[in-house]
């Protein structure tokens, strides 16, 4: 695999990252095939860009896909920005994002503003993930069950 993150000082300037037009480039196609009106199953493609991950990362969406099904079934998968994501009503309520995408040192679950997940005036909406135990595992399936209502 090519490393494609560009130095400092390209973002520094206020460009955008070579990871960062991919993903805008990834979203405009999604933008442009849900306008064609596609009736497709979306969860293949979510699955497919699941098992182009490097395995760290393919395991951990691989398991956030398993507790979705699990505990928000009612969630559409699709994909947004070309990571997995699963919306309620055409909007994405959560997204998992693979570290290597942007090419962090961690991967996160995050949740849009249609999650149900206020708590007071301040609360978590995304989450840093390096392993999938049984604690993460009962963590995100709580998250997944408040969020989504």
């Amino acid at each position: 695999m090519t490393d494609t993150r560009t130095d400092a000082s390209e973002t520094e300037k206020g460009a955008f990252s070579a990871e960062e037009r991919a993903a805008m480039k990834e979203r405009a196609a999604e933008v442009k095939k849900a306008r064609r009106g596609s009736k497709a199953d979306p969860e293949p493609e979510v699955l497919a860009k699941i098992a182009e991950m490097p395995e760290a990362d393919r395991v951990l969406a691989e398991g956030i896909h398993a507790l979705v099904k699990e505990h928000a079934p009612h969630l559409t998968p699709r994909t947004w920005y070309g990571m997995p994501a699963y919306a309620k009503d055409g909007k994405v309520l959560v997204f998992f994002q693979a570290a290597e995408k942007f090419g962090t040192r961690y991967a996160t679950i995050g949740f849009n503003d249609v999650a149900t997940l206020d708590d007071g005036t301040m609360w978590p909406v995304s989450y840093a993930l390096t392993a999938m135990t049984d604690a993460e595992r009962t963590r995100i399936g709580e998250l997944l069950r408040r969020a989504a209502g």
